[in-house]
């Protein structure tokens, strides 16, 4: 299907809202808790969940919820996830990923990693504009939302034991070009958001890569603790 077909089908509301809480549980999602997310029947749920896939928006397979297996663990429920592959659209169409990926290679080939770190920061810099460093992790949510990372809190393990808040995001804006040269854009993106957070404030940007997330976490500054 055509990434114009492909996205027209989120013109339905009710499927839109279908897809949107789907891509935000980064896990599979089966057709009754996706019916009582939206406020839909599950036949509705189901029909539209399934039309999701077909357009290739959704990945689908089938699992036991109940989490057990053997007699009496009833039958694998059919579950959903966000497929992995990117749409866009462009009218007339465009070629930004092959021009990116070309720089990137040009850049990798001649040694510009610090030079486009540089770059990366001033825009960072340039996009947060006169506004104080980010206040705290909401801060951040709302700001990375914005640019499409996708974030969510998650707790991680201090050094004293405790769960210490960190924001992972699900969504890497430059994944295409990320996938064939990774240190190099991940360092980019790496400075971009450190830019953006602004430096010595509350909150810090640094790596920390996981497969099917960005590459870069933000956590609480450790300048900022008493």
């Amino acid at each position: 299907m055509k990434d114009i077909d492909a996205i027209a089908v989120l013109h339905d509301p009710v499927r839109r809202r279908l897809y949107e809480y789907v891509a935000a549980q980064g896990r599979e999602v089966g057709r009754n808790e996706a019916a009582e997310a939206v406020g839909v029947a599950r036949t509705l749920a189901a029909h539209h969940l399934d039309r999701l896939t077909e357009a290739g928006l959704l990945d689908s397979g089938s699992r036991r919820l109940t989490g057990r297996s053997g007699p009496g663990a009833g039958r694998p429920a059919k579950v959903y996830v966000r497929a992995q592959g990117e749409r866009s659209i462009s009218l007339p169409a465009r070629d930004y990923r092959t021009a990116a990926e070309l720089l990137a290679e040009a850049a990798e080939e001649a040694g510009l990693d610090d030079g486009l770190r540089a770059a990366a920061r001033r825009r960072g810099e340039a996009l947060r504009g006169s506004t104080a460093p980010c206040g705290g992790l909401e801060e951040v949510m709302e700001m990375l939302t914005a640019r499409g990372y996708e974030p969510h809190l998650e707790g991680v393990e201090g050094e004293a034991g405790a769960a210490e808040p960190v924001v992972r995001m699900r969504n890497c804006p430059f994944h295409a070009v990320a996938e064939r040269f990774p240190p190099l854009v991940c360092g980019m993106n790496l400075a971009l958001l450190e830019g953006l957070l602004g430096a010595h404030g509350p909150v810090r940007a640094r790596m920390h890569a996981r497969p099917g997330e960005c590459c870069v976490v933000v956590e609480p500054s450790k300048n900022n603790e008493h």
